[in-house]
């Protein structure tokens, strides 16, 4: 192993100043070989989980006189009951140098250093793709009764980067964590994207994305246009912070942010998940919307004064993704659903974003499936299902780690 980076803890302003010098650096060399970073290692996502004690960690070249930041990373520390130890967790982080033949050299340091700071392990969720498989596969896999998992059609790509961390991270000790229909118990490990740049590395037109689109999508696109839905980017006051429209300085006057949650309650009910509370997204807004006046918005499709779909939309750089999303079991027809991601989609073209990001999906693709109709949904936009190299532990401390385990099995 070569030299070990030096690991320190940093502030918030060194942190972001870092995520947004990479990516003006990613922007400028095309992007190809640095992943997009994700809000769940920006700053301000330490604030929307209060419950969580947080850190900002910061790598820099050994001997570095000035400490330049090379690395940086957001840590949720999750303490143990009853013990005064904690899992320390990087959720899609951090952000280093993943292409490296040393991972050692990054992440010893940063275990030592968490250790010194109380943790019992580790987890980590390496924002490196491992596979891809095209949208025309995914339905064909679908529609095929002797496929029942994404991992049994070849893929359109296997990323020799992905492999070399995943064999990395092994050889380092760390432990892939079990997935259950493609979920691990924090990130998902499969997503679906809808590139907006070409094989070439070119910008696609809104003509391009909406060419790649199913017939079914196409349709109830036009079909909500013709029916009247309107979508337009809600209001959502934080205090002193305003997304969409001009803030009043009222949180208790956010009746779009108030709409969108009894929606999503309404949601939550008929398709069996629990909701978070109003308070949750309310953080959300405050606290993102806080860091960037363009990471988060929020957006509404009505259709003749009637709330029929609504979403949450965060960016970070070029990469944007569809967070959370209600809809109406009334009006159906309308198609708010699709109309509402359309124009999420138009708004990340005009960002700039090379990325827009469905999300979580299933690994899984038998037809009874209770997961296959949102899985369906997400693949008419045409995109890609890829596989990230899902989340890793390192156990520091092999006694309470293995508490650890026994208290989520307990758990269930």
């Amino acid at each position: 192993m070569t030299s070990p980076l030096a690991v320190r803890t940093i502030t918030t302003e060194e942190h972001l100043a870092f995520l947004r010098t990479r990516e003006s650096a990613r922007r400028s060399h095309g992007g190809a070989e640095r992943p997009t970073v994700s809000f769940l290692q920006t700053p301000a996502w330490a604030k929307v989980k209060r419950e969580w004690k947080a850190e900002s960690l910061g790598w820099s070249l050994p001997g570095s006189p000035s400490g330049e930041l090379v690395g940086a990373g957001l840590v949720l520390y999750r303490q143990l009951p009853k013990v005064r130890r904690y899992l320390a967790y990087l959720p899609e982080g951090p952000v280093i140098d993943w292409d490296t033949d040393d991972l050692g050299a990054w992440l010893v340091p940063m275990a030592a250093h968490l250790k010194a700071h109380g943790a019992f392990g580790i987890r980590l969720g390496p924002p490196v793709v491992t596979r891809r498989w095209s949208a025309a596969q995914v339905k064909e896999g679908i529609a095929d009764e002797a496929v029942t998992s994404l991992t049994m059609l070849p893929p359109t790509e296997r990323s020799q980067a992905g492999a070399k961390v995943v064999s990395q991270l092994r050889e380092l000790g760390w432990r892939a964590q079990a997935t259950v229909g493609g979920f691990a118990a924090g990130q998902p490990q499969y997503n679906f994207w809808v590139p907006l740049r070409d094989s070439e590395g070119k910008p696609r037109t809104e003509d391009d994305v909406l060419a790649g689109m199913n017939q079914q999508w196409r349709r109830n696109i036009k079909k909500a246009a013709k029916a009247g839905v309107v979508v337009s980017t809600g209001s959502v006051s934080t205090g002193s912070v305003s997304t969409g429209s001009v803030s009043t300085g009222s949180t208790t006057e956010n009746t779009d942010l108030a709409a969108f949650h009894a929606l999503y309650a309404h949601t939550a009910e008929r398709d069996h998940f629990t909701p978070r509370p109003l308070s949750y997204f309310e953080t959300m807004f405050e606290a993102l919307g806080g860091e960037d006046d363009d990471r988060i918005r929020l957006y509404l499709a009505h259709h003749e004064g009637d709330l029929v779909a609504a979403t949450i939309w965060i960016r970070v750089g070029s990469h944007t993704w569809y967070s959370y999303g209600a809809s109406s079991s009334d009006k159906r027809d309308v198609r708010g659903s699709n109309a509402v991601q359309w124009q999420m989609i138009r708004d990340s073209i005009a960002a700039g974003a090379e990325i827009y990001d469905l999300r979580g999906i299933t690994d899984t693709l038998t037809s009874d499936d209770p997961h296959v109709g949102l899985i369906q949904f997400k693949v008419g936009t045409g995109g890609e299902a890829i596989e990230y190299a899902g989340e890793w532990d390192l156990p520091l401390n092999r006694p309470i780690y293995k508490a650890f385990e026994l208290y989520l099995k307990r758990r269930g």
